[in-house]
């Protein structure tokens, strides 16, 4: 299929073949008929990505921040090849449009294949995206007049938070796209509007939307009056601009104690004077509606219920859809350009270079834009050599192509074969900057490609524990970033599949492979039992982040502090036989989350150790230390970098790399999955970590200790 995106390395915007995306659980897979570009949004995306350096750290001091943590925790050479990376990254472009579903994943129930729908998506032939984007069209509405009611959406999410009724005056400051449909929408609720735009032409055209009057902003004093002696009730700005004149303005004319909702990218610098002496309510607008930017509503088939959130982004667009249908939202009057989508760097050259009027650009699509696309090559195959391991990665995020991709690419011997990532986008850039075959977002391409030899898994956590079962089934060796599981359901099929398969299993618990931990390793050789204590602080994660979610990340003991399980366990030379979790909380209760957890393990050797995790503290604090006693000695890693040992009453200081193992990890699997030699580690210490991880956070909400015998039985 094709997909419209800037490419912010090259600086323009280009036209890819990509893999077509699959429809997974809650979501729906929508053939696009037609997409609006938004053109003051996306012509700032575009200018962004264009601009250098010091200007995108001017407008994302977020960003700058959390390079300069990065700085301090990986250094220079890590840190700048990362962000690199990132910056020359692809943006997908677009969030409006409408087409036909083709699909509907396991919880849609409302919708199936030929139904037309409205979806908040991206400029793509083919589009999949939670049922919670989408709203079905009305009979009477036309495809190309439904395209615009995610677009349509923010307009009615700017319109709610300005709290208006039926009589309330207010204006709207900015009369492109979102600024009329918000003129419409204001008028179809009983309001009286005026519109206010540097461009006399939209001006005009407002009227037709509704608005009692309209002015530039050369007419300040028509305004005033048309405000009467009190001001307006509201001014929903809805203009793209950089400078403050806007809320300058808002505020000028706005009546005492009345609300201004910034829609559209504004400066924000407040003019303090008339907003402390009006007491006026400024509100920032947040795209599509309630559930914007949760991971789980939007990729989800379940909305929020009624009674607890009225206006979620799936209503917001089925409002709008409603007043297209009712004829108070005369959408079709907005389009004044069409283009086929093969020819979309046409139409975004019209609305950068900005040399001839527009107002809505359209991007049709037709059968040829959407021809199925299971599987894109990017090279010519070559021939197999001996002693290669052709090697096909399943997943595309931050870590599997900043981390793991740079470092598998410098080892020998490795050749790259497929990329499956639930997005084609990411796939098919990745895929053709590490020169791989072919890239998909189908799973089972990677599966039955005779030419691959082993897979890496980096998808998200609840995907693992099914995914290597179907790669051990299909006799290829498998990597899996941790956790290898999150239930001792999902581990007991993993032995199985593992009793069943002759291939090579491995987890990345990287730690174990540091130069640090072999030094330490070395230091308490033969020395037992031994306490160990492993403390991690770590940023703190919001509760609504896809990792906190028991039943996509598993939490943060399962997802991270499995590292220090492993690491323990290797170092007491023991696994642990039994468990036991605390987390801090809040009131004396057991804590929602775990990302403030203390774990208490006891070895089968009589050693103990313990995992403190901690979260919330000061970020510029080092992330991981180690101390270890026994024998006589003891022993400190700080972060990697400093290993300090007392023994016989002296102290010895050993300075390194700072490295955390990956690179020796993944050397290990490759060497191992090529010479067909004994895993690097075994089984049983995957199987014994990865249970004590799903066991300690378990222990963390009920309270109590757990035996990992019982649990290695299967007496779950």
């Amino acid at each position: 299929m094709l997909q419209v995106v800037h490419d912010a390395k090259g600086g323009k915007t280009r036209i890819l073949q990509v893999p077509d995306p699959l429809v997974g659980a809650g979501q729906i897979l929508v053939g696009t008929m037609r997409s609006i570009i938004s053109a003051g949004t996306e012509r700032y995306v575009i200018q962004l990505a264009q601009s250098n350096l010091v200007s995108k750290a001017r407008q994302r001091p977020d960003h700058v921040r959390r390079i300069i943590q990065k700085l301090r925790a990986e250094g220079l050479v890590s840190t700048f090849s990362q962000v690199r990376a990132k910056l020359n990254e692809p943006l997908a472009l677009g969030y409006s449009a409408a087409g036909i579903v083709l699909g509907v994943g396991s919880g849609v129930h409302d919708l199936k294949p030929g139904d037309r729908v409205a979806v908040a998506g991206p400029h793509a032939a083919v589009i999949s995206a939670g049922r919670n984007m989408c709203a079905q069209i009305p009979t009477s509405v036309s495809l190309e007049d439904a395209a615009y009611a995610p677009l349509g959406a923010i307009a009615l999410q700017g319109v709610r938070l300005a709290n208006v009724d039926l009589g309330s005056r207010v204006l709207v400051v900015g009369l492109g796209l979102l600024g009329l449909i918000t003129v419409g929408l204001l008028r179809s609720s009983g309001c009286r509007v005026w519109g206010v735009d540097l461009d006399s032409t939209k001006a005009n055209l407002a009227q037709r939307f509704g608005a009692v009057g309209s002015a530039t902003p050369a007419s300040q004093q028509a305004l005033l009056a048309s405000a009467g002696p009190d001001g307006f009730d509201a001014v929903i700005i809805t203009a793209a601009s950089k400078d403050n004149s806007t809320i300058q303005l808002a505020a000028e004319v706005v009546r005492p104690r009345g609300r201004v909702v910034a829609v559209g990218l504004v400066g924000l610098d407040i003019p303090r004077e008339p907003f402390f002496r009006k007491e006026i309510e400024l509100t920032v607008s947040h795209s599509l509606g309630i559930g914007r930017g949760n991971a789980r509503y939007e990729s989800s088939s379940e909305d929020y219920p009624i009674g607890q959130a009225r206006w979620t982004v799936r209503r917001n667009i089925e409002t709008v859809l409603s007043a297209i249908e009712a004829g108070t939202l005369p959408v079709g009057d907005l389009t004044t350009h069409n283009f086929d989508v093969k020819e979309a760097g046409q139409a975004y050259d019209l609305i950068t270079a900005n040399k001839q009027p527009y107002l809505g650009v359209a991007l049709v699509y037709d059968e040829s834009s959407r021809a199925r696309t299971p599987r894109v090559a990017l090279r010519a195959s070559t021939p197999t050599i001996r002693d290669q391991l052709r090697v096909s990665l399943v997943g595309g995020g931050n870590f599997a192509r900043l981390v793991m991709l740079p470092k598998l690419a410098s080892i020998r011997g490795v050749s790259f074969q497929g990329l499956c990532t639930a997005k084609g986008l990411n796939a098919s850039d990745t895929g053709s900057r590490y020169q791989f075959s072919y890239s998909t977002a189908d799973l089972s391409q990677i599966l039955q490609d005779a030419d691959t030899d082993a897979v890496i898994i980096a998808t998200r956590h609840n995907l693992h524990a099914e995914q290597v079962i179907a790669v051990l089934r299909s006799g290829k060796h498998v990597f899996v970033e941790k956790p290898l599981c999150l239930t001792v359901e999902e581990l007991l099929g993993i032995e199985d599949a593992v009793a069943a398969s002759s291939s090579l299993l491995m987890v990345g618990f990287n730690r174990r492979y540091s130069t640090a931990s072999a030094l330490l390793e070395k230091e308490f050789a033969g020395i037992r039992p031994l306490s160990v204590s492993y403390r991690f602080a770590v940023p703190e994660l919001p509760m609504d982040s896809w990792v906190q979610d028991s039943e996509i990340g598993g939490g943060r003991v399962i997802g991270e502090a499995c590292h220090a399980i492993d690491l323990c366990s290797m170092l007491a030379g023991s696994p642990p036989v039994r468990v036991f979790s605390e987390s801090a909380g809040t009131g004396g209760t057991l804590a929602s989350g775990d990302d403030r957890a203390f774990i208490t393990m006891r070895h089968r050797n009589g050693s103990i150790s313990n995992v403190s995790y901690q979260s919330g503290g000061d970020r510029t604090m080092p992330s991981e230390r180690i101390e270890v006693i026994g024998g006589g000695k003891s022993a400190v890693l700080d972060n990697w970098k400093t290993l300090s040992v007392w023994a016989n009453g002296r102290q010895k200081i050993t300075k390194i790399d700072g490295g955390k193992g990956h690179d020796a990890t993944l050397e290990a699997f490759v060497a191992a999955a090529l010479s067909g030699g004994q895993w690097p580690i075994p089984w049983d210490s995957l199987r014994e970590s990865s249970l004590a991880a799903i066991l300690a956070e378990r222990s963390a909400r009920e309270g109590l200790p757990f035996d990992m015998e019982t649990h290695l039985l299967g007496e779950v």
